[in-house]
């Protein structure tokens, strides 16, 4: 078995409109009888997907907050992988107007075209954070933490190399932890550049994809599917 475990993003691409359809929910369960181990990787906050998500138990690991937050369903662990930004900086957003402002135990969110007064702030605060997009979502994070980062310490516990993961996802937010997996899939509706970068488009759009990615990872673990790229890679 090349591959050993699926990273999924959530919105866009396990979930459409925030809900997971039965087929894909099916799919998650064939993949772990087979052995293998599933991760969630999200931009949303944990309270939150565990309101749009109550299944989460069937992941082995979830990584929550675009890579801030890991958790684990089973023991309901959760390690918070950065330090989170000074009340100070949420004030000054809220003082300036930033609409649909929420934040988590380290990410701060809004959305567009709110981008513009949150770069402001932090230049003006002079603070050591990055924005990052997620279609019409705008992220507030430490430098450097990502959904990469996230997937690096669900893996150390699992006890996995990320050349043993196929990761799925649809998004701007999706290019960091897809570059670190053996294998990196798109699905049908995922943004342009992601597909570009991905070894593998999927036919399906979100859930639909999934399963289908989970299906040929079942049949042959994607050895017909899989590029050169994907090959140059693990070589």
């Amino acid at each position: 078995m090349r591959f050993r475990a699926l990273a999924t993003d959530y919105d866009g691409t396990l979930a459409s409109n925030g809900e997971v359809a039965v087929p894909a929910w099916e799919a998650l369960e064939r993949l772990r009888a087979s052995g293998r181990k599933a991760m969630l990787v999200t931009g949303r906050e944990l309270e939150d997907l565990k309101t749009v998500c109550p299944s989460l138990e069937r992941f082995n690991r979830v990584v929550a907050e675009n890579g801030a937050l890991l958790y684990c369903p089973a023991s309901g662990e959760e390690k918070v992988l950065a330090p989170p930004p000074p009340p100070t900086f949420i004030h000054a957003l809220r003082d300036r107007g930033v609409a649909h402002l929420h934040s988590g135990r380290v990410i701060v969110a809004s959305v567009k075209p709110c981008e513009t007064t949150i770069l402001k702030t932090i230049r003006d605060m002079g603070l050591e954070l990055q924005v990052i997009f997620n279609k019409d979502a705008v992220m507030v994070l430490p430098s450097g933490v990502n959904k990469a980062v996230g997937l690096r310490a669900a893996l150390a516990e699992l006890g996995l190399s990320a050349k043993q993961v196929v990761g799925v996802g649809d998004a701007e937010n999706d290019h960091a932890f897809l570059q670190e997996c053996g294998c990196s899939a798109a699905v049908a509706d995922a943004v342009p550049a992601l597909k570009e970068q991905a070894d593998i488009v999927l036919a399906g759009g979100a859930g639909q994809g999934v399963t289908e990615l989970i299906d040929q990872l079942l049949t042959d673990d994607l050895e017909s599917i899989c590029s050169k790229r994907c090959a140059a890679r693990r070589d």
